[in-house]
């Protein structure tokens, strides 16, 4: 009998273990957040990740009833603030707002990342994204992709493409292009979308550009340059008019600037959950979605598991553009 009643209880002891831990795990989810949340923006303020993250610390606040605030930690293409996250507790009180950009790009480009994207952070969902679009100088003869294609290479090594930064969505846009149309596009980098549009509108050493929407689509409107198409994969609401690049000729071409939710790795999945669901609730109401594409954005929610394999699909994706381009930050 003695020998029965040790085997029963080996055998109940983990699920009293694992009981336990699901009513720990349960109550931590119950009481988060149990004081202010930060959100760091790896990013200078005004820009589009800053927007969004304003966005949803206002509902989140609302929502969770605890206060979320925005910081601004800019630096070394988006590192910096990844960085703070990756070392800060993981206990969903401290979050970062990131993009494709410094989660995707920055680990194919440089030669030494101050985190593991895949290993550091816990993904929350995607917020939105948005295209970048083909805008060329009204002086450029081509009204459409093909007919730029033509002129890029009855011109070669003497066509320039502006970008607000290397290794971005912008310039690698540019170097996808290069690599799918067999064009010799050569990239000039500047410190912003400001600069570069500024120079492309001015027809100064520049003839086109891959910007995120948001930036270059009053201009388009203007008339002060002129669109041809957008890199997603299919046509913006914002833009139904302009054609995507893979419609124009160039098939399987898309990119995407997207922006996201992460918290530390190891924070308890009961928090990424709450906050999955919480934002996921804000971001689908109404009003938000229209703010979104008055913008120039579009709203995509996912789960944690779909923004993971997103993540990890996108690295191997811009590894093997980095390669063929020789495209390498130390």
């Amino acid at each position: 009998m003695r020998v029965l009643r040790l085997c029963l209880f080996a055998v109940a002891a983990p699920f009293v273990v694992m009981t336990a831990g699901l009513a720990v795990t349960a109550a931590l989810a119950q009481d988060y957040p149990t004081k202010p949340v930060k959100i760091i923006v790896p990013y200078p303020p005004a820009g589009t990740t800053d927007i969004l993250a304003r966005l949803i610390a206002a509902k989140l606040t609302v929502s969770l009833k605890q206060q979320f605030i925005v910081e601004n930690k800019p630096g070394a293409g988006g590192n910096l603030g990844n960085e703070v996250v990756a070392h800060a507790a993981p206990d969903g009180h401290t979050l970062v707002m990131s993009t494709a950009g410094n989660m995707t790009i920055n680990p194919a480009t440089y030669a030494n990342m101050p985190v593991d994207v895949l290993k550091d952070f816990a993904p929350i969902t995607m917020v939105a994204q948005v295209s970048n679009v083909l805008a060329v100088h009204p002086g450029v003869p081509a009204k459409n992709v093909a007919e730029f294609i033509a002129w890029v290479k009855s011109r070669p090594k003497q066509v320039f493409f502006a970008t607000s930064s290397p290794a971005n969505t912008p310039h690698m846009s540019g170097e996808l292009f290069n690599i799918a149309a067999g064009t010799d596009m050569t990239p000039v980098h500047y410190k912003g979308s400001g600069p570069a549009l500024q120079d492309l509108v001015a027809g100064q050493g520049v003839q086109a550009m891959f910007d995120n929407m948001p930036s270059v689509l009053p201009l388009i409107q203007a008339g002060t340059l002129r669109g041809l198409a957008v890199t997603a994969a299919k046509r913006s609401p914002t833009m139904p008019e302009l054609p995507t690049i893979d419609e124009s000729g160039l098939k399987g071409y898309a990119v995407v600037s997207w922006f996201g939710l992460f918290a530390p790795a190891k924070t308890p999945a009961a928090v990424i959950d709450k906050l999955h669901k919480e934002v996921v609730a804000s971001m689908s109401e109404p009003e938000t979605t229209k703010k979104l594409v008055e913008i120039g954005t579009e709203p995509v929610l996912n789960t944690p598991e779909e923004f993971g394999k997103r993540v990890a699909s996108e690295i191997e994706m811009w590894r093997a553009v980095a390669k063929k381009a020789n495209i390498r930050i130390e």
